[in-house]
């Protein structure tokens, strides 16, 4: 029964919301009547991997919603309407249509996006905290915005993590190979010490199986993952540090920046928290 009434409770919100915020709900059932025809062609396809993707993101796409309810905050409409898009992108575009594989920036851009929205998050939830009355803080902006960056970075490394435990365990190659012509390697050393070994204008590798041998014949030596990794979680970091500063100054500035306005999650007053309810 407690689920039931959060359910109708959660879609009651969402109701309420969507009235006052009329292009955050147009881009929501754009995109929710996108991913279930997707899912019903998916189903006839008989791609039911995808068929639970979909379902997912159906889920995920509430989570904007949700993070409101919860949390008592206002997400912006901007911010709102970049978070559903980044789940779409994510799960729709990336996966089942393949752009992480068909457009080699798209995993990038959106690892960018995630360190920004991941900073939005951790900036929102400090500023909760700084203002709760339980809290006897006074906490300096520069301090937010060091907390915000390293929160989207944790979650950065926590996502690697589990992109690799996922490539170890159930062999997905998520963390996306790179081809390389220069490798660097003490395993090479014919004495056994600590000097690298280069090896210069590779072409081609050669893999040699219990079936005998297979020429990758990818142009180069294939790097398994590790500069996918450094690269995503450097472009996280740029996405951290660029809402970093964008919230030092808003608070520095309690609110008068405009363009702020637009991505800073604001705290519900005690009065519209009730009106809500």
């Amino acid at each position: 029964m407690k689920k039931k009434k959060s359910l109708r409770g959660l879609l009651r919100w969402a109701k309420k919301t969507m009235k006052k915020k009329r292009n955050v709900a147009v881009v929501y059932w754009l995109l929710r009547l996108s991913v279930i025809a997707i899912m019903v062609a998916q189903f006839f396809n008989h791609n039911f991997e995808n068929v639970f993707l979909c379902m997912l993101t159906l889920v995920l796409l509430l989570m904007p919603t949700i993070m409101e309810r919860r949390l008592k905050i206002d997400l912006p409409n901007a911010l709102e309407i970049i978070i559903m898009l980044f789940i779409y992108a994510a799960e729709i575009m990336g996966e089942i249509q393949a752009f992480y594989t068909t457009y080699r920036g798209w995993d990038t851009m959106l690892h960018t996006m995630n360190g920004f929205l991941c900073a939005a998050i951790g900036f929102c939830l400090v500023d909760l905290f700084d203002r709760s009355e339980k809290s006897s803080l006074s906490l300096s902006p520069k301090y937010m915005a060091i907390v915000a960056f390293c929160f989207s970075m944790t979650v950065g490394v926590l996502w690697e993590f589990f992109e690799c435990a996922m490539d170890q365990l159930l062999l997905l190659d998520m963390q996306k190979d790179t081809v390389v012509n220069t490798i660097s390697t003490v395993m090479l050393d014919p004495t056994g010490g600590n000097k690298p070994q280069i090896i210069r204008g590779i072409t081609d590798v050669i893999l040699v199986t219990d079936q005998g041998e297979i020429s990758l014949g990818l142009g180069g030596y294939l790097d398994i993952g590790l500069l996918d990794t450094m690269k995503d979680l450097f472009v996280n970091f740029i996405g951290a540090v660029v809402f970093s500063i964008v919230g030092y100054f808003y608070v520095k500035g309690r609110g008068t920046g405009k363009f702020a306005k637009n991505f800073i999650p604001q705290v519900l007053e005690e009065s519209a928290e009730a009106e809500e309810e």
